[in-house]
């Protein structure tokens, strides 16, 4: 089933890319679209079906090197069957809903083949991810993230023939690189200290890893520390947190369902999975575990103040997932790796539904995507407005203070920010909060520009606008209803009591174990040799006895508990009366803080700053290389002294061919008569 469950998408990736021309346009979506389905099907049998124990499913042997052993096998534990109906379940519904949204589309002729192609990129991109998630190994799961990354820029730059799309395909590719490099960094400093790409190996070595050093330019440093820094860049790239973020918004550029797919569910959580899985050394990395959380409030609460005021629905929703993301790295920061999880799980729910659903306004209002040529939308397409407005109830954290009764965003947004507390970071809770509050206020700044008020615009847009077909619209029903449950149904497993996590994630509580470390100890660190060791790989994720913070977080106050609710009604009041009681706020506010609002609109010109310091001195770089390096040097100088040596050499050579005997045999005296004096002046000749 496992095996299925991986290989079904590439088998429709293969179909759909290759042999549509036989079978038809049409057939080759479906058939991909099938399999994909029946991948989502199987992954929702082994999310129910797993037991504690990791299982190993080899497939074939891969890399064998020396030391450096990489199988391609499945590992299936609780957080790959996470990871598998999340990618597959939203894969499963963009592949439909993709049938009614690129249908027709305005971008491409009317008999260009466009969406066999399309549908390819879209199940070759769900291998991958599933590659990554099921990766037993580190290599394996490098592969995957690579892979990713190629059907990303593929899917991003789906529109080759618009500029804009080609330089966000870019942009996505090398800004992921930058990440990617750290993380290949990571994994051979693992190899280094461990001689093992193994996921298990690794994990039992991780106590010994904290207690071992090396140095690097005169500088002592903590293997468990920099292994988990340079593991986190990685993460970084991927999940577009600050300083790597920029590629998310452009990658909008891409046709909607690529959004909801690859920057709402699962391509932007691989991040958040990496560290998950990795927790075993992250727990044993104080100084990383700070990086992580300082990095992730920051992204939740820049990413938030941007949102704020984007006009773009889709680049409105691409800030709300960078922010999102953020908070969950703050879990993961803190070492409640269950509640970051949490919040994946629902978060996928609830921002595919979004973007789907922009997709669906988009799709209606003519592929206008400015939410300034909106308005008075909720009785035209009533059914789009009813799954966003269950989407934004989701992510504004609406539900009953101090209970486990609301939408999915309720629970695990504040299942983050009592971590945060309980974590004792008050940095990362007062910034999440304030994101909590700027996110309720842009998520309904959205609905009501949408929704609500006079049509704005194009007349004939407005007058013309309908309902998205049954294909697009029965995936906003199915992902509305994840939307509303999701966070009540899952909420003990991910964040209830010790007991019931541990059983959910397959952790032993307090496991000891005295060979923890035989044969994977690291080579350069102190002797742990038959010391009983806690053992970090018994479950799907690793929290060290010490780590109390989910206790903290569960006897956190009432105020800390009813923080995020009180920040979404402050966010809800503020967009209420922003557009609908007073229209005109909005422009005067941005009038009269005129500064504050182009530094937030444009992104707080990061994209200029990276212009400055990195972009402008490549391109003059490269542009010497051309000019000066191969137009001068080798195309000048290089290739004129040869164009003009060689012809003369051959001249040369050409005339001593004359094809006369008597010159050869007087070219062999004068050889041998040459050989002769210089054999005689060296002594060769005694």
């Amino acid at each position: 089933m496992e095996k299925i469950i991986l290989l079904a998408p590439l088998v429709g990736a293969l179909i759909c890319g290759f042999g549509w021309r036989w079978l038809g346009e049409k057939a080759a979506m479906w058939t991909t679209t099938t399999l994909v389905f029946l991948s989502m099907l199987f992954s929702w049998f082994a999310f129910w079906g797993t037991g504690a124990e990791a299982e190993h499913i080899q497939i074939l042997r891969w890399i064998d090197s020396g030391s450096l052993v990489a199988d391609w096998s499945i590992r299936v534990d609780r957080l790959t069957t996470i990871m598998l109906i999340v990618v597959t379940t939203v894969s499963a519904f963009v592949h439909l809903y993709s049938f009614g949204y690129m249908d027709h589309d305005p971008q491409w002729e009317k008999d260009e083949p466009y969406k066999a192609r399309f549908f390819a990129y879209l199940s070759f991109f769900t291998f991958t991810m599933l590659a990554l998630v099921t990766a037993d190994n580190l290599v394996q799961l490098f592969f995957g993230w690579e892979g990713v990354g190629l059907a990303s820029y593929l899917l991003i730059g789906f529109y080759y023939k618009k500029p804009s799309a080609n330089a966000a395909a870019m942009k996505a590719f090398i800004v992921n690189r930058v990440g990617d490099f750290g993380f290949l960094l990571g994994i051979g400093a693992l190899f280094f200290l461990v001689d093992s790409v193994q996921l298990d190996d690794i994990f039992a070595a991780a106590p010994a890893l904290a207690e071992t050093g090396f140095t690097f330019l005169n500088w002592q440093v903590n293997a468990a520390n920099v292994v988990a820094v340079l593991l986190f860049i990685g993460a970084m790239g991927k999940s577009a947190q600050l300083f790597l973020h920029t590629w998310l918004p452009d990658a909008m550029e891409g046709p909607t369902p690529v959004s909801a797919l690859i920057h709402a569910a699962t391509m932007v959580t691989a991040g958040v999975f990496l560290v998950s899985r990795m927790s075993p050394v992250i727990e044993y990395a104080p100084e990383a575990k700070m990086l992580i959380v300082l990095v992730g409030a920051s992204t939740a609460f820049f990413a938030a103040t941007v949102g704020l005021v984007q006009n773009d629905i889709k680049r409105v929703i691409a800030y709300s997932t960078c922010s999102q993301l953020g908070y969950m790295f703050v879990a993961a920061g803190v070492g409640v790796y269950s509640a970051a999880m949490f919040h994946l799980l629902t978060h996928a729910f609830f921002k595919a539904l979004l973007f789907l659903g922009a997709g669906s306004v988009i799709h209606a209002m003519h592929h206008e995507q400015d939410m300034r040529n909106y308005g008075g939308l909720r009785n035209k397409i009533p059914l789009t407005f009813w799954a966003m407005m269950i989407g934004t109830l989701a992510i504004t954290g609406v539900g009953i203070p101090l209970t486990h009764i609301g939408f999915a965003g309720f629970l695990s947004k504040d299942a983050i920010i009592e971590s945060a507390w309980g974590g004792g970071s008050m940095f990362a809770f007062w910034a999440l909060v304030i994101a909590a509050c700027f996110t309720s206020f842009y998520s309904w700044r959205l609905m009501f520009m949408t929704f609500w008020g006079k049509p704005r615009g194009d007349k004939h847009a407005h007058e013309h606008a309908h309902e998205s077909p049954r294909v697009m619209t029965i995936p906003l029903g199915v992902l509305a209803f994840g939307a509303v449950v999701s966070g009540m149904v899952f909420y003990s497993d991910f964040f209830g009591s010790h007991d019931d996590v541990n059983r959910f994630f397959g952790i032993p509580s307090h496991e000891v174990s005295a060979d923890a470390g035989h044969g994977t100890a690291p080579a350069h660190g102190d002797d742990t040799h038959g010391e009983p060791q806690v053992n970090p790989g018994a479950g799907a994720i690793f929290m060290a006895p010490d780590n109390h913070v989910m206790d903290a977080a569960h006897h956190a106050p009432a105020w800390v508990k009813s923080a995020p609710f009180l920040a979404m009604l402050l966010g809800l009041g503020t967009a209420y009366m922003f557009y609908i009681v007073s229209p005109d706020l909005p422009r005067r506010t941005a009038e009269q803080f005129r500064l504050l609002y182009l530094f937030l609109l444009n992104k707080w010109y990061f994209d200029e700053l990276y212009e400055i310091l990195f972009v402008r001195p490549a391109k003059a770089i490269g542009g010497a290389l051309w000019k000066r390096g191969d137009g001068n040097i080798i195309d000048g100088f290089i290739n004129g002294l040869t164009m003009g040596f060689v012809p003369f050499l051959t001249r040369v050579t050409a005339r001593m061919q004359s094809g006369y005997l008597f010159h050869y045999a007087f070219a062999m005296v004068i050889g041998v008569a040459l050989l002769i004096t210089w054999m005689s002046l060296t002594g060769g000749a005694k």
